[in-house]
C-alpha cells in the first residue's frame, strides 16, 4: 500500500503486518497485492537478548497498573457513595474501563501491541501473532502491573479499600457459578473477537477507504461488556485486573470463585481466536 501507511507490530515481534493507521488513502487492488504475514515462532530465544523485548514487556506493566489504579478508584468511588445519583454509577464504571482500554492502547499499541489483558495476549498466541517467550513474559509483566496498580489504591485508601472490598470481582448472589463462567466466556469472546477484527491487516488493506482507528472499537466492546455483566461477576474478562484485585484484598470472598476470571476469560479468547482465524480468515484452508 502507499501513502500513509505504517508498519505495525502485531505483538509486537520481529513478524510485521502491513496495516494503515487512523485514516489511509483509498487504493484499487491491495487485495490483490496482500501476502498473509509469516507466523511467529513458537519459541524465540533470541528474543530474550533484545532491549525492545523488555521494553514492550515494561509498557504492559505500566499500562496495566495505569489501568488497575484509574478503574479501582472509579468502583471504590461508587461504592462508598451513599447517594447513587451523586456517583458516575453503574455507567460511569463502564466507561472508566472503556475509556481507559482505548486511551491506554492507543498509547502502547506501537511498543507491545497493547494487550493490558492476559487473554488478550493468550489469544493472540494462539494464532501465532506473537511466541510463548513473550505472551509468558507479557502475561507476568501485566499480573505484576495489576497488583501494583492496586496496591497503590490500597495505599492511598486503606479503610476504605478494606470495608468497600476492594474492587475485587466476585460472583453475585442469584448467580450460579455456571451463569459466571458463561458470562466471563462470552464477554471475552466479545473483547478479542473485536481485537482480532479491529487489526486485522488483510481487512483493513480491502477497507483502506474506511478510516480505522483500532483502539476505539476495542474500548467501545470493553465498555459494552462491562454494562451487561457488571451485574453478573463485576466484569473480569481481565484475570490481570481480577488477580491483582483479589492479591491486594486479599480476603475469601475476593478467593471464593476467582477460578472464573482465569478459565473463563481463557476459554473465551481461544475460541474468538479459532473463529476468528478458521472462521472468519479461514487460514487453515488456504493454499500454501
Amino acid at each position: 500500500m502507499e501513502g500513509r501507511d505504517e508498519d505495525v507490530l502485531v505483538g509486537a515481534n520481529k513478524y510485521r503486518e502491513e496495516q494503515p493507521i487512523g485514516t489511509a488513502v483509498q487504493t484499487q487492488d491491495t487485495n490483490k497485492d496482500y501476502k498473509e504475514p509469516p507466523s511467529a515462532p513458537f519459541f524465540e530465544p533470541g528474543e530474550l537478548s533484545s532491549w525492545s523485548f523488555y521494553r514492550a514487556g515494561i509498557a504492559e506493566f505500566v499500562a496495566t497498573f495505569l489501568f488497575l489504579y484509574i478503574t479501582v478508584l472509579t468502583v471504590m468511588g461508587v461504592a462508598k457513595s451513599s447517594n447513587k445519583c451523586s456517583t458516575v454509577g453503574v455507567q460511569g464504571i463502564a466507561w472508566a474501563f472503556g475509556g481507559m482500554i482505548f486511551a491506554l492502547v492507543y498509547c502502547t499499541a506501537g511498543i507491545s501491541g497493547g494487550h493490558i489483558n492476559p487473554a488478550v495476549t493468550f489469544g493472540l498466541f494462539l494464532a501465532r501473532k506473537l511466541s510463548l517467550t513473550r505472551a509468558v513474559f507479557y502475561i507476568i509483566m501485566q499480573c505484576l502491573g495489576a497488583i501494583c496498580g492496586a496496591g497503590v489504591v490500597k495505599g492511598f485508601q486503606p479503610h476504605q479499600y478494606e470495608r468497600l472490598g476492594g474492587g475485587a470481582n466476585a460472583l453475585s448472589k442469584g448467580y450460579s457459578k455456571g451463569d459466571g463462567l458463561g458470562a466471563e466466556i462470552v464477554g471475552t469472546f466479545v473483547l478479542v473477537y473485536t481485537v482480532f477484527s479491529a487489526t486485522d491487516a488483510k481487512r483493513n488493506a480491502r477497507d483502506s477507504h474506511i478510516p480505522i482507528l483500532a483502539p476505539l472499537p476495542i474500548g467501545f466492546a470493553v465498555f459494552l461488556v462491562h454494562l451487561a455483566t457488571i451485574p453478573i461477576t463485576g466484569t473480569g474478562i481481565n484475570p490481570a485486573r481480577s488477580l491483582g484485585a483479589a492479591l491486594i484484598y486479599n480476603k475469601d470472598q475476593a478467593w471464593d470463585d476467582h477460578w472464573i476470571f482465569w478459565v473463563g476469560p481463557f476459554i473465551g479468547a481461544a475460541l474468538a481466536a479459532l473463529y476468528h482465524q478458521i472462521v472468519i480468515r479461514a487460514i487453515p484452508f488456504k493454499s500454501k
